[in-house]
């Protein structure tokens, strides 16, 4: 019988993934091993490293995360110290993994995670889900006696941004909030909430029944505000990808979702390039006055795409790029890249991408190496023939990043430009990008990806733009709790009606 017994632990212990819990004990050791060999990453291959922070800022948090360690004894807690080292660069091209196997384990977790998806309204986290046990747009005050703000803060480090951004942080941890609360504080079993309704005055408390990890996403998935949301999540057909839809004799909108529509030699590329001749043709055959040009929930995409849209909204020469430049003429420490390719056959490989890497980027200067005029990224740009000139109302949210804030940053900084909504992930000046680097810390087997690539984008340099953030709105418009409550789109309300008090001002 005992025997017996023991098999069966045996098997129980095998399904759930035997020495692959992120909850189990690492050694200081390794986590020091795993942190020398982070850092030496960065220095060598990360060329966006001292973009937004100086040397002295950098060596600070690594003395401070080489004795924290000190502190440590499970691998969630070095996993969660890795995350903030790499959040604290500021790049929104930047991640940190779990190893699939523990990725594979905390999906099958069925207990440990808050059952209900929340939303970011107006400076509260608010419940955004409707047949749960806590009331549609309640507030949530504190979980586990920890107030939402303190929880929230601790969770920014796993959504990075660039600069100092914090809008886009909200994007992802509304999506991710019930895994990332769970990898942060350990599975816990139920949770005290302490949450406001619109109605009430005094604070109410529930204790909820934790779920598992798949019973939240399948929640997530059912959220309230899918019919404005679900574009940020779902992947998209081509026909939400862009389209044009005409709203008056005078006035006409452009939604954008996505860039990734293929590169100058594919078909959908040429597809965009079929569908912008047409519309702005027809723009400039039907006199429109105003463009609203909508580029909320675009994450980036495929070049051109986003510097050819540009030629359609812009009077001057441009360029993508003022400057672009990699830190390293030959990928360092190609014993930790994760190509999935044995030690011994990488040095035979190396060479053919080190190659390509000095012709794009041949012009060494300070340690630096960067791009020359004949590359593509450089070249300058003409307008369109049938450049749009009139108004043009740019909308933006923090999802916007990559190849679509450096489009939406070009924009910006149009005469005729105005920009309403919310401040994006993505940054104005410049960003890390192009080519993505994959590393894999020897102990832990923890996932670092970043872009290899600083650019200095060619942008008009704005007063209320900052170096160290998204693309700033002229006008900051919120959805605000009725709309949140009605899913209706509050800046674009907004716009309309500011296009509709121009013209009657006569200003349009």
């Amino acid at each position: 019988m005992k025997n017996i017994l023991t098999f069966y632990l045996l098997i129980i212990v095998t399904i759930n993934g035997f020495g692959q819990s992120i909850d189990d004990r690492f050694s200081q050791k390794q986590m020091s091993k795993d942190l020398a060999v982070f850092k030496e990453i960065r220095i060598k291959a990360n060329s966006g490293l001292y973009k937004y922070r100086s040397k002295t800022q950098i060596d600070s948090l690594y003395n401070w995360a080489e004795n924290e360690i000190k502190n440590l004894t499970t691998y969630r807690e070095f996993y969660n110290l890795i995350t903030i080292l790499t959040d604290y660069e500021g790049s929104c091209h930047n991640s940190t993994l779990l190893p699939k196997k523990h990725q594979n384990k905390l999906r099958g977790e069925f207990y440990g995670y808050f059952p209900f998806p929340i939303k970011w309204i107006n400076g509260k986290w608010l419940i955004n889900f409707k047949d749960g046990n806590i009331p549609l747009g309640s507030e949530i005050v504190s979980i586990n006696d920890v107030e939402i703000s303190e929880i929230i803060n601790s969770l920014e480090k796993y959504s990075t941004s660039d600069g100092i951004n914090k809008t886009g942080k909200r994007i992802d941890i509304r999506t991710h909030f019930a895994a990332y609360y769970r990898i942060n504080y350990g599975l816990i079993d139920s949770f005290k909430v302490e949450f406001k309704t619109i109605e009430s005055i005094k604070p109410q408390i529930i204790t909820l029944q934790s779920v598992s990890y798949q019973e939240y996403y399948k929640n997530f998935r059912n959220l309230f505000s899918k019919p404005l949301d679900q574009f940020y999540y779902g992947k998209l057909n081509e026909n939400q990808k862009y389209f044009v839809t005409y709203i008056d004799s005078v006035t006409t909108m452009l939604t954008i979702r996505s860039f990734s529509i293929g590169n100058e030699n594919s078909i959908g590329h040429k597809n965009y390039l079929a569908f912008l001749d047409s519309t702005f043709a027809k723009i400039r055959n039907d006199n429109i006055k105003n463009l609203i040009l909508d580029i909320r929930q675009n994450g980036g995409g495929d070049d051109p795409n986003d510097v050819i849209t540009y030629s359609y909204l812009t009077e001057r020469n441009f360029q993508e790029n003022k400057q672009a430049w990699v830190s390293f003429k030959k990928i360092p420490l190609i014993k930790y890249y994760n190509i999935g390719i044995p030690k011994f056959i990488r040095p035979f490989v190396a060479p053919k991408y080190n190659h390509q890497i000095q012709n794009l980027f041949p012009l060494e200067k300070d340690g630096k190496y960067y791009q020359d005029k004949n590359n593509d990224y450089n070249k300058q740009r003409l307008p369109n023939k049938n450049a749009f000139t009139g108004n043009i109302f740019l909308l933006i949210d923090p999802a916007i990043a990559s190849a679509a804030s450096l489009f939406g940053s070009m924009v910006a900084g149009n005469k005729n430009t105005i920009v309403i909504g919310e401040e994006t992930v993505g940054g104005y000046y410049g960003h890390n990008g192009y080519n993505v680097l994959e590393y894999k810390l020897p102990n832990s087997n923890i996932i670092t990806k970043f872009f290899m690539v600083n650019l200095e984008q060619d942008v008009i340099k704005e007063e209320h733009q900052y170096y160290n953030r998204g693309i700033i709105p002229d006008i900051e418009i919120i959805q605000d709790y009725e709309d949140f409550l009605n899913n209706e789109d509050t800046q674009l309300k907004f716009v309309k009606s500011l296009i509709n008090k121009k013209k009657k001002t006569n200003n349009l």
